[in-house]
Parts: structure tokens; C-alpha cells; sequence
């Protein structure tokens, strides 16, 4: 999960048989908190975009008594079925933030065989792409 920019904000791994919309709600709740106004920090976004995966009336259901807009595209408009996603101008930033992840050997192909190591290898690969994002913005 990111947030507008592409930086990485929840990250988990699971198994490749897992459906990702079965982890909606955990990476949701998994948010840290931002500073915010001053009292009671935010914990949770105001909008969760995703593509038709998680078009669930579950996942809907749970976002909205979260007090979260769902923003996910329609399976069909006026009875036709809809081809792409329609998120397109916006979803390009979540791939980005994967290819940066891609980009390093332990996390392109999966080597370990414990879910544990490889978690601590995507939190590293996470917090290496916030450190670059932090240095850049003060250069």
C-alpha cells in the first residue's frame, strides 16, 4: 500500500495462492499514524483506491464504517462490460513504487523460503525507497 507520492506505507507478504482482497482491510488498519492538527494524530486515509480485485460488497462495506472511500472502477456502465481499469492516470504510481522494489536482487526473485526473512527484506527494500525519497526532497 502507498500513498499518493509512491511511498511505500504497509507492506506484507503473503502466499502466491493468497487473493490480495482478502488483505485489504489488515494493510488498511496496518496504516501508521500521520501528524496531523494538533490533538488525536490520523490514522486512516480518506480514500483507498483499487482496481476491480477488491470490488467486494465485504471490502465496501468495511472501508465505509471506516469512514474510507472506496474508489473502485465498475464492473459494468449502462450493461456493458468495462476493458481496462480505468485508474490508469493514477495506478501508474503504485507500479512504480513495485519497480523500485524490483529493483533490488533479494526481492525480484524470491530466494528464502521462510516468510519471515523475506518480510524483513521488503521492509528493508520499503525503507530504503523512503530514505531516497526523504534525501531527495531536501536536495
Amino acid at each position: 500500500m502507498t500513498d499518493a507520492q509512491g511511498t511505500p506505507l504497509v507492506a506484507k507478504v503473503t502466499a502466491a495462492n493468497v487473493n490480495d482482497s482478502t488483505q485489504l482491510i489488515a494493510m488498511v488498519d496496518a496504516i501508521p499514524a500521520v501528524k496531523g492538527k494538533v490533538g488525536a494524530p490520523r490514522r486512516r486515509p480518506d480514500a483507498v483506491q483499487g482496481d476491480r480485485g477488491y470490488r467486494s460488497a465485504l471490502n465496501r462495506g468495511l472501508l465505509w464504517v471506516r469512514g474510507i472511500e472506496p474508489i473502485i472502477p465498475p464492473d459494468r456502465v449502462d450493461g456493458k462490460e468495462v476493458h481496462g481499469s480505468g485508474l490508469g492516470t493514477t495506478r501508474w504510481v503504485v507500479e512504480r513504487t513495485i519497480s523500485w522494489l524490483r529493483r533490488y536482487r533479494r526481492l525480484r526473485v524470491r530466494y528464502e523460503r521462510r516468510a519471515d526473512i523475506h518480510q524483513a527484506f521488503l521492509t528493508l527494500g520499503c525503507a530504503l525507497i523512503c530514505h531516497r525519497r526523504l534525501r531527495d526532497s531536501f536536495s
